[in-house]
């Protein structure tokens, strides 16, 4: 069981990376109905991977590794749950504005998103991806038992 939950944390975390790199590519674009209608698909896609990953991950911590003590006890993994739980509130922010758009994507209208909100967004994603690397590096070093 320990080997098919690892496996299914790895699948949610690529699902995850991917579907934050594909936000970032649709968002720098011209906001079309199309690339509204993806991202709007996109970040429900990230939304599941990530409730998916935590819930994977927990349970991995608690039934299936070396147990709450141990990854509790290790710096490098409450970094990188703190980091995780940060990016997980800094997506709430183009969540809402991607739900937003639901009236005139159903209406088959492009949304309108002014200047500044698109560049709070695109700041947003572009932190969650810097995040994605912190948390990488964080499990690199608990992988190897550093910074314990």
């Amino acid at each position: 069981m320990s080997t098919f939950f690892a496996f299914l944390h790895h699948v949610c975390a690529f699902t995850l990376v991917s579907a934050v790199a594909i936000e970032f590519a649709l968002i720098r674009g011209e906001l079309t109905l199309a690339s509204a209608r993806r991202l709007q698909v996109t970040d429900m896609a990230y939304g599941i991977a990530a409730g998916a990953l935590l819930i994977i991950g927990l349970l991995r911590v608690f039934f299936f590794e070396k147990g709450a003590d141990y990854y509790f006890h290790s710096h490098a993994f409450v970094a990188k749950l703190s980091v995780f739980i940060a990016i997980a509130l800094l997506s709430i922010i183009p969540t809402k504005e991607f739900l937003s758009w639901r009236g005139a994507v159903k209406a088959g209208q492009a949304p309108t998103i002014s200047a500044k909100k698109l560049k709070l967004i695109t700041a947003v994603i572009q932190g969650e991806l810097f995040a994605v690397v912190i948390i990488l590096l964080c499990a690199a070093i608990m992988a190897r038992g550093r910074w314990v």
